[in-house]
């Protein structure tokens, strides 16, 4: 039986308490740079800062397991099969890497392999022919490298290969800023250019085979930004050499409701399907402030690597079986955005509709910490709700701070894990007048600490009304909604078609515009390099403008729009776009 999920992913992310001295401190969830594999018919997930693992039978439903004897603070950990073993490797900048390895990730046994050099964001390959490579970089100043290293000691063989250095004037897509242009960067992203410069980090490398060829995928132009997105080179061997391909970035989320999906990993799941993980961006208590979201992806019959990311915030299907990875998502469509909503009371510069807005950046927040404020949204009439995603954000979080023997030195920042998992207590109703209400999902008592739960019902159900009621937050928080996010079906028709205008206004960017549809709030740009490959989409709210910025230099594109709301999908046809 299929399974259905809704990115983020609904995983426990751990807090971090992070400070610089006495100048600066910060409290939020955090968890990036997923390396996920499929090991002895089960699937194993590795993200940075979260004390462990998780693990899975169906890519949806995921259990945690804590891993002390690894390094908890090593960055980006990557995850491989390496004759047999799973074989975990993390980030260290200046200290030799330790390599761990076990034929039983459950058991908590770990052989640590002595490292004898240092690298950051690393990525091994075992080949067909049993030889293993490192590939390894994030920097905004050197490239990514690759090197051989010896398949049991995984000590170096010959010299490191540099292979991917980017290049800003001729891949769009590269360059830094929010859409691109660090000049409408903010909060976090001005910071990090204060701290970095405007030069993109090129970072997060993963290697897949496939049909023979190699594709090595990196992550550009930095984390903090909705733009953070994969691309790749092929090559005919492991160290190359290696060709940009024009149809990066290959996964790219610049818009929705959680924005940026970068520095991920592609696998086969056991029906032979194909999926990419990557990480999704907040930023706003911090640059690290991100989640980790799961894309159907694949191989068209020309070898051009792909994800579907369309509407990829949306409620999407995991299949039991062999399935077309364009089938999965958009399983049902938004009900509450910009929907009329009614609180118990707000913080005058958090607004209930902050919670409706499609921004995950932005949040309710009631008077008080007080249990039992709540939030209501009214669905269309006629509507039927068959799902719905609550997403708390991390508001003015104050535990106690850790005593210096508590944290440890990542970065610049002094910081400890919370491996508690502070309780998240709400009750989710729902009533089709207002008056009697029906108990759709009640956290309380359960010691659930997830903050992008997803509620899937076991049918659809007529309701007008959803209803959330915070009780306990962690550390004594008050509850802080980002996206009361509920799916369904309308009663109304779809809108109708568009058909977009585009020209180039550089080499890079197109000016793309749209009449638009009457009962539309939203319309999804899809756009590649052929009319039959528009693998890269950007979804919008209540525009009928786009620049798109994305683009290679000296390559045509075709681009369409379709149009949506709550009662489906409108598909636009393409219209060609001459190369500048």
């Amino acid at each position: 039986m299929s399974s259905f999920t809704c990115n983020p992913l609904d995983i426990a992310y751990r807090f971090s308490d992070m400070s610089v001295g006495p100048f600066w401190r910060g409290v939020f969830r955090e968890a990036a740079d997923p390396s996920v594999i499929l090991y002895k018919d089960r699937y194993y997930l590795f993200p940075s800062m979260s004390g462990g693992f998780w693990h899975s039978d169906d890519l949806a439903t995921w259990e945690f397991a804590a891993t002390p004897t690894l390094p908890t603070y090593d960055y980006a950990p990557d995850v491989r099969e390496i004759d047999g073993h799973l074989v975990v490797c993390a980030s260290r900048s200046v200290k030799p890497c330790s390599f761990f390895r076990t034929t039983d990730p459950l058991s908590g046994q770990w052989q640590e392999i002595p490292g004898t050099f240092a690298f950051f964001d690393p990525n091994l390959f075992q080949d067909d022919d049993g030889r293993v490579y490192l590939y390894w970089g994030t920097s905004n100043k050197k490239p990514i490298q690759g090197q051989e290293l010896d398949r049991t000691t995984f000590e170096r063989i010959g010299q490191p290969v540099p292979i991917i250095s980017g290049d800003v004037r001729a891949h769009g897509w590269e360059r830094p800023g929010e859409n691109h242009d660090h000049r409408q960067s903010n909060g976090m992203g001005v910071l990090m250019e204060k701290i970095a410069g405007t030069d993109p980090y090129f970072e997060g490398a993963w290697m897949t085979k496939y049909d023979g060829v190699y594709y090595l995928q990196y992550a550009a132009p930095g984390t903090q930004l909705n733009t953070y997105a994969d691309g790749y080179y092929t090559a005919p061997s492991p160290l190359g050499p290696f060709i940009y391909s024009p149809q990066s970035p290959f996964s790219s989320k610049p818009g929705g409701f959680m924005t940026a999906a970068g520095h991920g990993s592609t696998i086969q799941d056991r029906h032979g399907n194909w999926w990419h993980m990557a990480t999704m961006r907040i930023s706003v208590q911090h640059m690290f402030e991100r989640r980790i979201g799961l894309f159907p992806a694949g191989f068209d019959a020309d070898g051009v690597l792909f994800c579907n990311q369309e509407f990829a915030d949306y409620p999407m299907t995991v299949p039991n079986g062999p399935a077309d990875p364009w089938s999965l998502s958009a399983k049902a469509m938004l009900l509450s955005d910009r929907r009329p909503v009614t609180v118990s009371s707000a913080d005058p510069a958090h607004a209930a509709e902050l919670a409706v807005n499609e921004d995950a950046r932005t949040w309710w927040v009631p008077a008080d910490a007080t249990p039992g404020h709540w939030i209501s949204v009214d669905i269309p009439e006629g509507a039927t709700v068959s799902s719905v995603q609550i997403n708390l954000a991390d508001h003015e979080i104050r535990p106690p701070k850790p005593k210096w023997a508590e944290t440890q030195q990542t970065l610049v920042w002094r910081r400890r894990i919370d491996m508690a998992e502070p309780a998240v207590e709400v009750l989710l109703e729902g009533s089709a007048d207002g008056v009697t209400w029906e108990p759709l999902y009640d956290t309380r008592g359960a010691k659930v600490s997830r903050t992008h739960l997803f509620v899937e019902l076991d049918e659809p159900r007529a309701y007008r009304h959803i209803r959330l009621t915070g009780y306990a937050q962690p550390y004594g928080s008050k509850l802080a909604v980002s996206g009361l996010r509920v799916f369904g079906h309308g009663a109304g028709a779809a809108p109708a078609a568009v058909t977009p205008r585009a020209r180039h206004t550089s080499p890079l960017n197109a000016a793309v515009t749209w009449n638009g549809a009457p009962t539309a709030p939203g319309y999804n740009v899809r756009y590649g390099l052929a009319a039959d490959k528009l693998y890269q989409s950007w979804l919008l709210y209540d525009r009928t403008d786009l620049d798109l910025s994305a683009l290679n230099a000296d390559h045509d594109y075709w681009i369409a729009v379709d149009s949506f709301n709550e009662n489906g999908i409108t598909r636009g046809q393409p219209v060609h776009l001459a190369a500048a």
